[in-house]
């Protein structure tokens, strides 16, 4: 985690400088750190032996005891909380398009999953994870989470794992949809898309626009689009609901936020991030580039450890 910054220079500084002191402390005890959001290589999983875990591999099963994945949550500062349901509520359309941008996570088990992100289906099982429905107000939020946690499927707050929800320890919205990113660079590009997402969306909510009112089960066949081919293939536009290419959709999702990251100082910078990951492709075509060319997962493996501490 890294603690909260302005600009997205010294953001790609901490980031560079929290994976050189991760490299040292896996090098200390003999092994190497990748970011990757799913494990190329077979893996046995090992729980935390706390209590509140060993209560969560009791209750969900499978679906605990085989969570191995990595995800990039992304805060942003709101200035209350009816600031921040109202960003929920607008910028909700567009985080499937945040999780083809990040998609880091084509294999499970050591094979090819067939996705750009296998990480997002691995994540979904959890009963209490997916998209929100429109909230109007922080009481209709609290007033969600107080039910789901009633329930019982729901163990606490904590398992709440909305795609976007309100932190509990900080005057945040908490983005949480992304892939783990390979290179430090589009860690900083999705922070900056990020905060320009919240920002237009503040700004709607205090111009009186109204939410696009799309169906919760309509963003997850999104985000399932967007898990299955990252920016190979067509994603649903956030605005009609249909297919188009990933190319139209990003540039839409940057035509969307254009005004408030050249505000903000970041436009020029989030557009030679976002230029550099089309021409490059996303972590997951890299990995898949290496295995096809290798036919090996531990080169992939040790690719991505390279590629993971690689400079800005």
């Amino acid at each position: 985690m890294s603690p909260p910054h302005a600009t997205l220079a010294r953001l790609g500084q901490d980031v560079v400088a929290g994976r050189a002191i991760a490299r040292q402390a896996a090098e200390d005890v003999g092994v190497r750190v990748a970011a990757l959001g799913t494990s190329p290589l077979p893996a046995d999983p090992h729980p935390v032996q706390l209590r509140r875990f060993r209560a969560m591999m009791e209750e969900y099963g499978l679906t605990a005891r085989e969570q191995l994945t990595c995800g990039c949550h992304i805060h942003v500062s709101v200035e209350s909380q009816e600031e921040a349901v109202a960003v929920l509520d607008r910028m909700r359309n567009w985080l499937p398009v945040l999780v083809a941008l990040s998609a880091n996570s084509p294999f499970w088990h050591g094979e090819d999953s067939g996705y750009a992100s296998y990480r997002s289906q691995v994540w979904n099982r959890w009963p209490s994870a997916g998209p929100l429905e429109l909230l109007g107000s922080p009481d209709a939020y609290h007033q969600l989470v107080h039910d789901m946690v009633s329930t019982g499927v729901a163990m606490d707050e904590g398992m709440v794992y909305f795609d976007a929800r309100l932190s509990r320890h900080y005057p945040t919205v908490e983005i949480r949809v992304a892939d783990v990113c390979l290179r430090p660079e589009n860690t900083v590009l999705l922070a900056g898309i990020a905060r320009g997402l919240v920002e237009t969306a503040a700004r709607e909510w205090r111009e009186g626009i109204e939410p696009v009112a799309v169906p919760s089960a309509l963003l997850r066949l999104a985000g399932w689009k967007a898990s299955r081919w990252g920016l190979r293939g067509e994603l649903l536009d956030p605005l009609t609901h249909r297919p188009a290419s990933a190319l139209a959709v990003v540039n839409s999702l940057l035509h969307h936020v254009r005004g408030a990251l050249e505000d903000m100082g970041d436009l020029h910078r989030v557009e030679d991030l976002l230029d550099g990951l089309l021409a490059d492709g996303t972590g997951a075509v890299r990995q898949l580039e290496v295995l096809h060319r290798t036919g090996d997962l531990e080169r992939v493996v040790e690719d991505a450890a390279d590629c993971t501490i690689a400079t800005l």
